[in-house]
C-alpha cells in the first residue's frame, strides 16, 4: 500500500564529487577553526599586529609571524630585513615604523614562559594551516575538472553566479536528478521549502523547514547572496520583490526582513536548476545511446519568462 519507485544511481560526476566535496567541506572547517586560533594567539602576543595587518593570517602577514613571532623581535629587528619580507610595497617604510614602535609600546603578554609556549603553538599551527590550504587547492583543481568536463557541470556553470565549488556542491548533493520527480521535492531536500504558519489576518509567519542537506542549504544562502550584487535576472527579481515582501525602515533607511526575499529567490533559483538537469536528463533519455547531443544551457530568456510565471505569487 505504499509508493514504490526507482531509486537511480548516482552519475559518474556525482560519485566522483561527493567524497571530494565532503573532504573540502571538513578542510575548510578546519582552516577557520586554525586561523581563529592563531588570531586569538596574536590578540594576547601583538593586539596592535592588525592595525597594519587587518587580516593576520593572510599569507604575507603569516611571513611576518614566522620571522618576527614577538613584538620584541619586530622592535629591534632593522628595516631592511622588515623590507624583505614585504609583498607589492606593503607593508609601507611608514608602515613598518609604525609597527615597530606600536611593537615597543604593545600592551600584549610580557610573561615569558606563557610567550614560550603561545610561540611553539604559533609555529604548529602556521605549519597545519598552510598544509590545510595546500590540499584545499589541490581539491580545487580536480574538482574545477571533474565539473567541466561533466554535462551537469556545464549547465550549471551557465547560471550566474555558479561556480566550480557550487556547480560540484550541486552535482554530489543531488546525485541523479532522476531522482526527483518535481521541483518542489529538490527544494526541499535543499532545504529551502518554506514553512508558513498563517491565522486569518492577525498572525502570518513563514520560516524555512529545518529539513535539508545543511552544506548545500548554506551553499543556496550564499549563491544568493552572490547573484544579487551581479548584473544578472536574480538582481532584478531582488530589486523588485525587496519592496513587496521586506519593511522600509525610515530610521535605518533600509529595509528589514531581506532574508524573506533570500528564500524567495534561492526557491525559484532551486526550481531552474531543477528545469535544466530534469529537461538534459529527459532529452537524454530519448536519444539513442552514444549519441549525445549538446546540453541545453543557461539563458537568460528562459529566466524572464520563469520571472513571469511568478510575478503574482
Amino acid at each position: 500500500m505504499q509508493l514504490v519507485r526507482r531509486a537511480y544511481p548516482p552519475t559518474k560526476a556525482a560519485s566522483r564529487l561527493k567524497g571530494l566535496i565532503q573532504h573540502r567541506y571538513e578542510l575548510s572547517h578546519q582552516s577557520t577553526q586554525l586561523r581563529n586560533k592563531l588570531t586569538a594567539i596574536y590578540d594576547e602576543l601583538f593586539p596592535e599586529f592588525t592595525q597594519i595587518f587587518r587580516d593576520p593570517n593572510r599569507e604575507w602577514a603569516l611571513a611576518y609571524r614566522e620571522q618576527f613571532p614577538t613584538p620584541h623581535a619586530i622592535a629591534t629587528a632593522s628595516m631592511a630585513t622588515l623590507r624583505e619580507l614585504r609583498a607589492r610595497n606593503f607593508p609601507s617604510d611608514a608602515q613598518l615604523m609604525k609597527l615597530q614602535q606600536q611593537a615597543r609600546e604593545t600592551i600584549g603578554i610580557k610573561d615569558v614562559d606563557r610567550q614560550q609556549g603561545l610561540l611553539i603553538e604559533q609555529a604548529l599551527l602556521i605549519k597545519e594551516l598552510r598544509l590545510v590550504q595546500e590540499h584545499l587547492d589541490i581539491l580545487q583543481t580536480t574538482i574545477s575538472d571533474v565539473v567541466a568536463n561533466s554535462r551537469e557541470g556545464q549547465i550549471l556553470l551557465s547560471i550566474p553566479p555558479i561556480g566550480p565549488i557550487q556547480a560540484a556542491t550541486i552535482i554530489a548533493t543531488v546525485g541523479n536528478i532522476a531522482n526527483f520527480e518535481k521541483a518542489c521535492e529538490l527544494k526541499s531536500y535543499f532545504g529551502w521549502a518554506p514553512k508558513r504558519s498563517q491565522t486569518g489576518v492577525s498572525f502570518d509567519k513563514t520560516k524555512l523547514s529545518k529539513r535539508g542537506v545543511r552544506p548545500m542549504k548554506q551553499m543556496l544562502f550564499l549563491m544568493v547572496g552572490r547573484a544579487i550584487t551581479l548584473e544578472c535576472e536574480w538582481a532584478r527579481i531582488y530589486q523588485r520583490l525587496l519592496p513587496r515582501l521586506a519593511t522600509y525602515d525610515e530610521r535605518t533607511k533600509d529595509y528589514r526582513g531581506k532574508l524573506r526575499v533570500f528564500g524567495r529567490i534561492a526557491g525559484q533559483m532551486a526550481t531552474m536548476i531543477f528545469a535544466l538537469l530534469k529537461t538534459d536528463d529527459e532529452t537524454l533519455s530519448q536519444v539513442p545511446s552514444g549519441q549525445e547531443p549538446p546540453p541545453m544551457l543557461y539563458d537568460p530568456a528562459i529566466c524572464m519568462v520563469f520571472r513571469l510565471w511568478h510575478q503574482d505569487e
